[in-house]
Formats: structure tokens, sequence, C-alpha cells
């Protein structure tokens, strides 16, 4: 095995391949990690859970190999799996059981004495914010508590590496807002690396500070979200009143590239002119212009734009992320680094 350790690396991974019979799950994917927030993006059978099970060591890789935190995910899986916390998308909670009871069970089933296991449990569930209701039965909970009580169960052995899967699902305003804190906490204060596979891109933004794009089995981008924000064409956007339509004519009659929301424009900057061609067009088209100013980026323009640039024909994340939209050829010149 080639010499992938590092100290400042919690996950490294050197020309993994994975096959199931002719189908290539995963080709050729190499990646380095440090430790921090990283969001892990990519349109559904991407590779992202083939991946995670690689480097969980719970199937075999065609070949390569690869390292999580300093284990060697082809023989010590046993060991990353007990430093790793996952929080599933899915419903993995017992109804019947007190919330205590289901956290202290799951310290259990990682080899946690019974004594320290409710000592954690305890501790963890005041952490998530639920001191309050752990004696109530998971049945009685809402969204936001299962959510938050799921995020106990992976958090009960102190991992070094939080693996959680949408974890604002089903979340109202208030309980995804503590759920992304508590995340930014587990990282800034716990000193902990969170991967947070997810398709609500403000969430992922609001948490990680880098992304790792995988899609067909091949890391496509890994890059800081900050640094991927300089490569977005530099755009004004305006706030209409009064003939939004006319005014996008008008302003397309001139050439520039517009993209329009209602009511709302952002209009690629081309020259030191645009600005004044966005205002006489206004004056034209008889409109007001209530608002104007640069337009910052979020990581769902910078998620669309890479996925228009690998031939990705979707309009939204959400399209991104269910069946049917497979079909995207990844050109020679790959984003990542």
């Amino acid at each position: 095995m080639s010499d992938i350790s590092s100290t400042k690396l919690v996950i490294e991974t050197n020309n993994l391949v994975k096959m199931y019979g002719p189908h290539i799950a995963l080709e050729g994917l190499s990646l380095s990690l440090e430790p921090g927030a990283i969001g892990i993006l990519g349109p559904n059978g991407a590779g992202k859970s083939t991946f995670f099970k690689c480097i969980l060591g719970l199937i075999k890789t065609t070949s390569g190999d690869g390292k999580v935190l300093g284990y060697d995910i082809r023989t010590q899986g046993d060991i990353i799996r007990s430093k790793i916390g996952y929080m599933p998308e899915y419903d993995s909670l017992d109804p019947e059981l007190i919330a205590v009871d289901q956290v202290r069970y799951s310290g259990e089933l990682i080899g946690m004495n019974p004594a320290e296991a409710t000592r954690r449990a305890h501790e963890v569930l005041e952490y998530v914010g639920l001191k309050e209701q752990r004696y109530r039965k998971i049945g009685t909970f809402s969204s936001g508590m299962k959510q938050a009580t799921k995020l106990a169960c992976a958090l009960i052995h102190d991992p070094e590496i939080l693996i959680c899967d949408e974890p604002t699902n089903g979340l109202d305003q208030r309980a995804r807002e503590f759920m992304l804190n508590t995340l930014r906490n587990t990282v800034k204060d716990g000193g902990r690396t969170v991967l947070m596979s997810g398709h609500v891109m403000d969430d992922i933004q609001e948490v990680c500070d880098s992304i790792v794009m995988i899609h067909k089995g091949k890391i496509v981008v890994h890059r800081r979200i900050d640094e991927l924000a300089k490569q977005v064409d530099e755009e004004i956007e305006i706030s209409v009143w009064g003939g939004s339509s006319k005014m996008q004519d008008s302003l397309e009659s001139r050439g520039l590239n517009v993209r329009r929301l209602g009511r709302v424009m952002r209009i690629k900057v081309e020259s030191d002119d645009t600005i004044s061609a966005i205002l006489q067009s206004a004056v034209e088209s008889d409109v007001q212009v209530r608002r104007m100013g640069v337009y910052e980026p979020d990581l769902e323009d910078i998620f669309l734009l890479i996925m228009e640039k690998l031939g990705a024909e979707v309009k939204t994340t959400s399209d991104l992320m269910t069946p049917g939209h497979t079909g995207i050829t990844i050109p020679g010149g790959e984003i990542h680094e």
C-alpha cells in the first residue's frame, strides 16, 4: 500500500475503484480531506453511498486503498466505525423507547458499557436540546425532536467524524436553525469533522466551508465554497416595478445576459458600461428600479453552474437529486483540484 498517512488528513483515498459486476460505482476516486465541515454533493446514483461504505470498511473495494484517521479501510474497518458517528436520513428510531434508552442502546451497540452509555446519553441529549424530553417516548416526538435524537445517537461515543445525511429533513425553521447551529458547534467548539450530505444548498453553505461533488463515481469538484464563488460571473441584481418583461427585452436587445425571477433580474456584467445600459433600459421601458446591487452568488448558483458545465440540463438542485437526471457527460477538464 502506498504511504498516504498524514496527521492533518482525516480521510485519504488513492485511486479507489468499486465494481458491481460490469457496473462501475467508483472510478479511480482519490480524495484528501482535512478536518472541518465538508458538504458531500451529487445526484442519486453518483457513488456517494458506495464511497461511504468503502471508507467505513463495510464493503471491499475492487482496487485502490485508503485510510480514515490513519486506519486502513481494507483491514481496520471495525476500528474506523468505532470512531465515526452516522446520522441517517431514514427513520432509525424505536417509537416505543424513551429517548434516553434509545440513545443509550446506540452506545451499547458499539461496545460502550451500560453505565457509561447511560451517562453519555444524558449528556448528548442535553447537547442536542432534548434534556427536558429525554424521558418521553420517541413516538410522541415531532420531526425536529426525532432528528435531534438521531444526532444524539450518532454522537454518544464522541466520534471524531460525524456523517449526516439530510440532517434538516422535515424540520421547521426554528428546529432547522438549532440543528445547523449544533453541527457548527460540533466542528468549531468540539474540533470534530462533519461530512454533510444533502440537497438543500442553504443548509450545506451554513455549515460547510468546502464541498466534494461526486458524479458517476468520480470526484468532479473538491474546493472551498468561497473559492468556487469566484468562478461565477459577476452579476448586477435589480428589483423592478412595472413592465418587467419589457425591461428584460430591452436588456437582451442590448446584448446583455439576463436571469429573471419575477420582478428580480440578474444581469451579467459584460463591461464597465453594464450599469449605464441597465439604467438606460429602465428609462426606455418606463419601469422603476427599486433596488440595485452586486449579486453575491450562493451555493445553489454555484452548484447549478458546475452541473451546467458538466452538461446537465436541470433547473433546480431538487431536480438534480431525483432519478432521471443522471445523463451527465463529464468533460476532460474537471473542476476539482
